[in-house]
């Protein structure tokens, strides 16, 4: 059975508990109902789907009628034989009435047969590339959250990193008057400050972008946004085998399941495209009434009423057999099994790539564990040593270049800290996409990190 997601996904999130305050759960429901490229994807899945009713006419009952009225005025005198009745024209006019039914039925049409089942299976391929723009959905929202969030966090390291060397510029010119320090050592101190309120600056206007990038999901304005708790379970992945990841993959990734039925739909057209060269059977079943009757002057005599010929009905069977169409039969036979030997490269490439995605993403997320801690460690350690140039500065032991360099390293390291916190997480999603299992409740899951 075939279960439409977007319903089902926008049923959950209805339900749903509004949160206090935006978070995660709270940009997705808005990219649900916003987002352009979930819309395309869903609209066009309609518009394939509406092949197979399309090719499923061609092999039901085809019925039409006609009705045909016309009307014969005479001349200026003459006579005309209606019904085995000679009739005076001179003055009046004659008219004819033909009805006809027809109705066709396919008996035998392996082509339309061959067309329908690629219809199938070609809406069967664009309703997993609909999943597949689902789940890079969940990916797209959680990335452009977690980029507002790493570029406010960069922010805030800026302005601290900014507010330490203001201090330290403020402090070199207080010793530089009482004879403390050198001039070097202003000119220093102020060139950092500067510098670092360039890059302040810059991280401002990558905090506005990350914005505006989630806004282009969501199709609402950025609120304050809920961040990533600093205790986030650092798990490995469940299997503890890349290899199954790998295997789920080439079974439920829908970009590989899309491209399949792509080379299932593109070898029912290469029997439809063969199957033109067979003979066809239909089935006709016809029905006609003809009628005539006339109007004449009042002063002639002889007037005919209507006459109408009784119905006839004619059965029979058509049998049609292709000879020769110049070469058009054979050509399209040579097309359609060329586009099924594309779209195996494809299907090969979209498997080589999710076996690759499944690899890495898994190889990130066992990586990223000791990655994170070793970040977390490096920051602790940056503070103490901070902590340690500033005292020894203040007593002559330790240069101011020595405390610049110490802030720097900080810096980087709440840097780096924040980076690859964000992208452990996102690593795990990533890791679930690949394989082709993504879906709500992971999402759900990432949610329950914010704080």
């Amino acid at each position: 059975m075939r279960i439409k997601l977007l319903p089902f996904i926008l049923g959950s999130l209805l339900v749903a508990p509004v949160a206090h305050g935006e978070d995660l759960m709270d940009a997705f429901r808005q990219a649900i109902a916003n987002d352009p490229v979930l819309a395309t994807a869903n609209a066009t899945r309609l518009v394939v789907a509406e092949g197979v009713p399309q090719a499923r006419s061609a092999l039901l009952p085809q019925l039409s009628a006609g009705l045909d009225i016309n009307q014969v005025h005479g001349g200026p005198g003459g006579t005309t034989i209606v019904n085995g009745n000679t009739v005076n024209t001179g003055a009046g006019h004659t008219r004819q009435r033909d009805f006809s039914a027809q109705l066709d039925q396919s008996v035998i049409d392996l082509s339309r047969i061959a067309n329908l089942r690629a219809a199938q299976s070609t809406r069967d391929s664009q309703d997993e590339v609909d999943r597949a723009a689902l789940q890079n959905l969940y990916i797209r929202v959680t990335n452009a959250y977690f980029n507002v969030l790493v570029a406010q966090e960069e922010l805030e390291v800026n302005k601290s990193y900014e507010d330490a060397y203001k201090k330290e510029f403020e402090q070199s010119s207080e010793r530089f008057k009482d004879g403390l320090a050198m001039a070097a050592d202003v000119t220093q101190s102020q060139a950092y400050y500067n510098f670092i309120k360039s890059q302040r600056i810059s991280a401002m206007d990558a905090l506005k972008d990350a914005k505006r990038a989630l806004e282009q999901i969501t199709g609402q304005e950025t609120q304050t946004l809920k961040t990533l708790r600093d205790d986030i379970p650092m798990q490995t992945p469940t299997p503890a085998d890349a290899k199954a990841w790998v295997d789920a993959a080439m079974e439920t990734n829908p970009t590989i399941l899309a491209a399949r039925y792509t080379v299932k739909a593109d070898e029912h057209k290469v029997r439809a495209a063969r199957a033109g060269h067979l003979p066809t059977l239909s089935l006709g079943l016809g029905y006609n009434k003809y009628g005539t009757w006339s109007n004449v002057n009042q002063d002639d005599t002889g007037q005919v009423g209507p006459g109408y010929g009784p119905g006839t009905t004619t059965v029979g069977l058509t049998l049609s057999v292709p000879v020769f169409s110049g070469g058009l039969t054979q050509s399209q036979v040579h097309q359609a099994i060329y586009q099924r030997d594309a779209d195996e490269g494809v299907l090969e490439s979209q498997r080589r790539q999710a076996a690759r995605d499944a690899n890495n993403f898994y190889n990130q997320v066992v990586d990223g564990i000791e990655q994170v801690g070793s970040a977390k460690l490096s920051v602790e350690a940056a503070k103490k040593s901070l902590e340690s140039m500033r005292a020894g500065n203040d007593i002559g032991t330790q240069s101011l270049t020595n405390v610049v360099v110490a802030i720097q390293v900080l810096a980087e390291a709440q840097s780096e800290y924040t980076v690859v916190r964000h992208q452990f997480v996102l690593n795990k999603l990533l890791l679930k996409q690949a394989a082709g299992t993504i879906d709500l409740h992971d999402i759900e899951d990432v949610n329950r990190l914010l704080q």
